[in-house]
């Protein structure tokens, strides 16, 4: 009974390995797509990158729409999409200029939907018109800053210094939580997260911007190392609020992952969740410091 017991135990370990290591190199293999595709785009710049920003933020949208839907609301897929899209598109045409207009037309086209909807007898409208407009909000106005990053002087380097800083700080965070994790931060909302990790984050954060910076510093004289360092340490800071923000919304439905559209990774609201945070606080902070 005892030699049993042992084998199940050896064989439940071996499973699990197996699956971490399928399940890493299946991260592996996305990312090494991911980077170079990000990074092709992020140089041609203009409308390309546009497009490009365009179609995560549309495809994560339908993330956004399915997961409520699941959930018995009835957000409209339609007005969300189309409002993400402009907003992005308005964002490189005219920055930040006629926003204003697109939120009044985003509200009053939400709430004329949703009142015909309710009259054809759907019950929660008044629920799904909330989600629509904070569904094309979430993603179309934080998502537009990736293109008010990249229309900045020298917007290609501050992109290449921006958005590889989540993904260091991620990288922190899970090597440094692996290691000394004792401490969890809220274990409601996303339980696997620890003290030790996201300061872990900030650390690798905020030296992988000085790097990033100062090989950027070689390209244009304009940033300097200190930029890159000031930068890291404040996305690494509060950038990771994307991700429990996310996970917030996915715990109420009991869900792990947005979709499973990237192998090892979920959806691209998955990928994007704190990205969307750093895509507001990087522009700002660009304006202030340079």
């Amino acid at each position: 009974m005892r030699m049993g017991t042992e084998n199940d135990v050896l064989e439940n370990l071996i499973n699990k390995n197996t699956t971490k290591d399928v399940s890493l190199l299946k991260r592996l293999i996305v990312i090494d797509i991911m980077v170079p595709t990000v990074v092709i785009f992020a140089f041609a710049g203009g409308w390309p990158f546009t497009i490009f920003v365009t179609f995560v933020l549309c495809v994560a949208g339908w993330e956004f729409w399915r997961i409520f839907t699941k959930g018995g609301y009835t957000p409209s897929l339609i007005v969300m999409l189309t409002f993400i899209a402009s907003a992005v598109v308005m964002r490189y045409l005219w920055g930040l200029v006629y926003m204003d207009v697109w939120l009044a037309v985003l509200i009053l086209t939400s709430m004329f939907i949703h009142i015909v909807l309710q009259q054809k007898g759907d019950h929660k409208t008044g629920s799904s018109f909330a989600l629509t407009v904070s569904g094309a909000v979430y993603l179309g106005w934080l998502g537009g800053y990736a293109i008010s990053v990249r229309t900045l002087e020298h917007g290609l380097l501050w992109v290449l210094l921006v958005f590889p800083v989540i993904s260091l700080a991620d990288s922190g965070a899970y090597i440094f939580g692996r290691l000394f994790g004792k401490h969890k931060m809220l274990t409601v909302v996303s339980p696997k997260k620890s003290w030790e990790g996201y300061i872990g984050g900030i650390i690798v954060g905020g030296l992988g911007g000085w790097g990033l910076a100062a090989l950027w510093h070689i390209v244009s004289q304009s940033i300097l190392p200190i930029h890159g360092l000031i930068l890291g340490i404040v996305i690494s800071v509060l950038a990771p609020i994307g991700d429990f923000g996310e996970s917030m919304i996915k715990r109420q439905f009991s869900i792990k992952d947005s979709s499973n559209i990237l192998p090892g990774h979920g959806g691209f609201l998955d990928r994007i969740d704190s990205s969307l945070w750093a895509a507001v606080i990087g522009y700002y902070l660009v304006l202030f410091i340079r």
